[in-house]
């Protein structure tokens, strides 16, 4: 049985954005789409204002989560690091139940 644990990847983007780097913002949604639908990816928020960016995963291990970033298109543009989270809460917005009366 696998034991999923919460990461911490932080991101330092490159100083001077290039084109290239803007062209594949709609690449990098699509995979952060795929994985927060998977539910590995819970938590992803950028800064261009502060060249930040941050996410946090659920992976049974850091190797897990170093080949989810392979597969964000951005990722080579930025130095990242990786924390194994001790503790991680967030509030769990959930929609309202029907009635069917």
């Amino acid at each position: 049985m696998h034991q999923e644990y919460q990461f911490m990847a932080e991101f330092n983007l490159p100083e001077d954005l290039s084109e290239e780097f803007f062209e594949l913002l709609p690449y990098q949604e699509t995979v952060i789409n795929k994985y927060l639908a998977q539910g590995k990816l819970v938590n992803y928020a950028l800064s261009l204002d502060n060249a930040r960016m941050w996410a946090i995963f659920s992976a049974n291990s850091e190797v897990e989560v170093l080949e989810m970033l392979r597969e964000f298109p951005l990722t080579r543009f930025m130095e990242v690091h990786i924390s194994l989270l001790s503790s991680y809460t967030t509030l769990s917005v959930a929609a309202p139940n029907f009635s069917l009366n």
